[in-house]
């Protein structure tokens, strides 16, 4: 899990090699006059999904795994809660891995949970089982997909 702000992404760019792009074009665009839904970047490759979301309890949330892409939940307004747990610490799956979807489910409580606030932004690898979307009102949300291989 990598955490930072929008006007900050030099070291967050390095982590991957499709990073810089995602954030370039991030940056570049303004989200708010961008119709909801798939964004594509560079193909399934890159791509965001640009969202607006009822937030939910924590007590609901599931903590959610994928394999084939790597998320990048960025905050555009609202606030948002993240839960995190490690990986190796999942005991229980109430939503075995699919491929389709790329998605496993978990009911396990989070570790830790980590507060957005706009500009913000959380990497999660596959290593990195997730809850987010944790509020008490709306959140606008862009959660960038970037494919572990490409």
């Amino acid at each position: 899990m990598f955490i930072g702000t929008m006007s900050d992404v030099r070291l967050a760019s390095k982590l991957h090699p499709k990073f810089k792009e995602f954030f370039d074009f991030v940056k570049s665009h303004d989200f708010e006059k961008i119709p909801l839904g798939r964004v594509e970047i560079d193909g399934d490759d890159v791509f965001v999904n640009n969202v607006l979301v009822d937030g939910v309890d924590a007590s609901v949330q599931p903590l959610e795994m994928h394999r084939e892409y790597i998320d990048v939940h960025v905050l555009l307004a609202g606030k948002e809660r993240i839960g995190y747990k490690p990986l190796e610490r999942i005991k229980t799956f109430s939503k075995e891995y699919s491929a389709e979807g790329d998605c496993a489910l978990s009911t396990d409580e989070p570790d830790f949970h980590i507060d957005m606030e706009p500009g913000d932004f959380c990497i999660v690898f596959p290593e990195d089982p997730h809850a987010p979307a944790i509020s008490d009102g709306k959140i606008r949300k862009l959660i960038g997909k970037i494919k572990v291989n490409s």
